[in-house]
């Protein structure tokens, strides 16, 4: 059973290696764009070698719509975290509204048929 867990923790990692190909460039705003680029896709590249696996490990059981809103949960998560302790930004009430939307929208996904 507690293989379940695995592509949690793979899409966990995978989604801290996003974080950074995606949005860790905005602390160095004076590189140029090519480079901020390639680095980002090499950053997305090992992104990859840990949620192809999540994905196809995960696929045996959970639906591609529960896996799809696991990342977005999880992607939500790592965020929070990201911006605020990477990028020193501040979490809102608004942005803390809106992720329990999200995070309602997925319990909804989870829950199965009514």
């Amino acid at each position: 059973m507690l293989a379940k867990f695995y592509p949690v923790i793979l899409l966990v990692i995978s989604n801290v290696f996003m974080m950074f190909a995606w949005y860790g460039h905005l602390k160095f705003t004076n590189k140029p764009l090519y480079i901020v680029i390639f680095v980002s896709w090499l950053i997305a590249f090992v992104e990859y070698c840990f949620a192809v696996p999540a994905n196809r490990l995960g696929h045996q059981y959970y639906s591609a719509a529960e896996l799809k809103t696991m990342q977005e949960v999880i992607t939500l998560c790592v965020f929070v975290g990201f911006s605020v302790l990477y990028l020193g930004e501040s979490l809102t009430i608004n942005h803390i509204i809106g992720f329990i939307l999200i995070f309602a929208g997925a319990f909804f996904i989870f829950k199965g048929p009514f």
